[in-house]
């Protein structure tokens, strides 16, 4: 009897959730690297002293910590972390000796973290702390505790803080009215004197703003422009200069050094990063580097070393979980120089962190391929086609991410992964509203054209149908947020195309969904889905719960007790309906989960039970 002496392994859902991620860096003082990292089984704060050496765990919290700021002078960190998904994020300082105090302690209200200052001596943030509705901006000292924090402005809206002068004298505020419109203000904290700088009409980005070296911002915007550009403006005037044009892509962020002049910038092509680095010549003049070789297709979260002298970045793929590397800056410089004499092609870069792929060789992780299908009105839909090896009639999930002002990208996914050895394939659209494609396409589906995105969906379906490799009978619909609101449409509008649905904290109705968000959001989703007070009609008409009689499929939902963003209800009222029509439904709630399910433990529970419910139905 022969024996295949490299028998096929595998590995379980559980083996699939604890592949790790490493992300969020902020390099110190000291030359060390703070991330988070998510061994635990939540993400908390590690640290490194040098490339490769196994981190120290400094945060020991049943919730995820949600981003780590090391201080410009000082061995200390700052952290952010809420309660159960709440949302109400509160501020925290990290001593070297791990002793933890918490800043903000007013656990009622929302804190959004704005930076230090200088010399580290203070901090600045945003809270709705006055007002839940409404973000003003405080200023507080690093010893300080809870009502110490000075409120330096009263604000009138969803306003955060982009960061500190170079003289400490002035922040730049943002102010959202929707994911599509911001405006940019600069506040004199010595009088208190707020200067708008972006006074327009219609709906324009000013976002990623980033004070520059001689006291002028930098930040991208698509005023006059379909798609995301960078542009230098004057903080007193708001004149803006063209520093480098979107062109068909989006220039999607910004990262700058004010005290060298360092900057990186990633333009975001079908969702892939392309990445540029440099420095500032002048205003507008970049002198590029040579861009090291990064594995993965998604870069990003850029931080600058005090002394300018490195810069750290996290990348991920699709076949690659996600690390930190670390590039110093001298060495780009050389590359750099190199290469204009054929001499070198690329910088070096070195990986600080090895998140594991807890024991699944990544050679088993499958790439996707970046398809475009033909929709109901002859545009082209954007979408990642994963398919397992040796597929053949094989079921599909189609994944919708939420937003919808979001974009699929290909970066790690463990749960993909997971489908994809148990012999499903994903599909993972960018329906019109989706990000990354210019401002025409994002508002393809606003108010009265929201539909129009769940033909694209019906449309993905006819493509799907035509692949060898799909049985056409086995297609499910998955989606969080904005996605489970798209699963429970795709399901009750085009009942008989679907198998199943899987709907994680989605809208069931959009009218309860706008009285029960958080004050703090209702204008801003208002602004997206309609109002409350001019379409509520429109509203009541489009939302899933009101045409449930249509529904087929069988459906699983998903939700956190304490989503601050889609509120239980949601869940409640649609896993009720559907029963009353003698669906098949499976509703899991966890109380200690907010707008998503973060923790280790439950995501395990819930996704070992869908993956259950759909073999079955599936």
């Amino acid at each position: 009897m022969c024996h295949d002496p490299h028998p096929a392994v595998v590995y379980d859902l559980e083996r699939y959730l604890t592949v790790r991620s490493a992300y969020g860096a902020t390099l110190g003082p000291e030359g060390d690297l703070s991330v988070l990292l998510d061994t635990t089984g939540v993400s908390q704060v590690w640290t490194l002293s040098e490339p490769g050496t196994w981190p120290e765990q400094r945060t020991f919290y049943e919730e995820p910590v949600s981003f780590v700021r090391a201080s410009p002078e000082r061995s200390e960190l700052v952290f952010g972390m809420d309660e159960g998904g709440n949302e109400r994020l509160q501020l925290y300082r990290l001593d070297p000796d791990g002793t933890v105090t918490n800043l903000t302690a007013t656990p009622e209200a929302k804190h959004r973290w704005g930076g230090w200052d200088h010399d580290g001596e203070q901090f600045a943030f945003a809270s709705n702390r006055r007002d839940e509705s409404v973000f003003d901006v405080y200023v507080q000292g690093r010893t300080e505790t809870g009502d110490d924090a000075s409120l330096v402005y009263e604000g009138d809206g969803w306003l955060s803080v982009g960061g500190w002068s170079p003289d400490d004298d002035r922040l730049v505020l943002s102010q959202a009215h929707s994911s599509f419109d911001q405006d940019v203000y600069v506040l004199e904290l010595a009088s208190g004197e707020r200067t708008h700088l972006t006074p327009h009409d219609g709906n324009v980005r000013y976002s990623s703003v980033q004070w520059g070296p001689e006291g002028d911002l930098y930040l991208v915007t698509d005023e006059g422009s379909d798609t995301l550009e960078l542009v230098r403006m004057d903080a007193e005037t708001g004149e803006t200069t063209t520093v480098e044009t979107g062109g068909e892509w989006n220039i999607d962020g910004v990262a700058v050094d004010e005290e060298t002049g360092l900057l990186a910038y990633s333009r975001n092509v079908d969702g892939y990063t392309e990445l540029t680095l440099g420095e500032l010549t002048g205003p507008t003049a970049i002198e590029e580097f040579a861009v090291p070789t990064l594995p993965g297709d998604v870069a990003g979260g850029v931080s600058f070393g005090p002394d300018g002298d490195r810069l750290a970045l996290s990348t991920s793929g699709r076949a690659v979980n996600t690390n930190v590397y670390v590039a110093d800056v001298n060495e780009l410089r050389r590359a750099s120089d190199g290469s204009k004499t054929g001499e070198s092609d690329n910088g070096t870069i070195e990986r600080w962190t090895h998140a594991s792929t807890a024991g699944i060789p990544p050679e088993s992780f499958v790439e996707p391929e970046l398809v475009h299908y033909e929709t109901f009105d002859g545009r082209e839909i954007p979408a990642f086609f994963s398919v397992p090896e040796n597929a053949d009639d094989v079921p599909v999930i189609v994944d919708i991410h939420g937003g919808p002002e979001s974009q699929r990208r290909p970066s790690f996914s463990g749960l993909v992964q997971y489908f994809l050895s148990r012999g499903y394939a994903v599909f993972e659209p960018n329906v019109r509203g989706s990000t990354g494609y210019g401002k025409a396409y994002t508002h393809l589906d606003d108010v009265e054209k929201r539909m129009d995105s769940v033909r694209d969906l019906n449309a993905a379906v006819d493509w799907l149908q035509t692949r060898e490799v799909v049985d056409p009978d086995r297609i499910v619909a998955k989606g969080g947020s904005y996605g489970g609101f798209m699963v429970l449409a795709a399901l009750t509008e085009y009942p008989d195309r679907w198998a199943a649905g899987v709907d994680s904290v989605g809208i069931a109705n959009f009218v309860t969904f706008l009285e029960n968000t958080g004050e703090w959001r209702r204008e801003l989703r208002e602004a997206e889905y309609g109002s409350l007070s001019e379409d509520r009609e429109f509203l009541e008409s489009i939302s899933p719960i009101n045409n449930i009689g249509n529904i087929e499929a069988p459906l699983f939902v998903l939700h956190g007790a304490n989503d601050p963003r889609v509120p239980l209800g949601e869940a409640e009222q649609v896993a009720e309906k559907a029963r009353e029509q003698g669906v098949p439904v499976e509703k899991l709630v966890f109380e200690d989960e907010g707008h998503g399910i973060s923790k280790l433990e439950n995501r395990i529970e819930a996704y070992t039970r869908v993956v259950d419910f759909l073999d079955e139905h599936v």
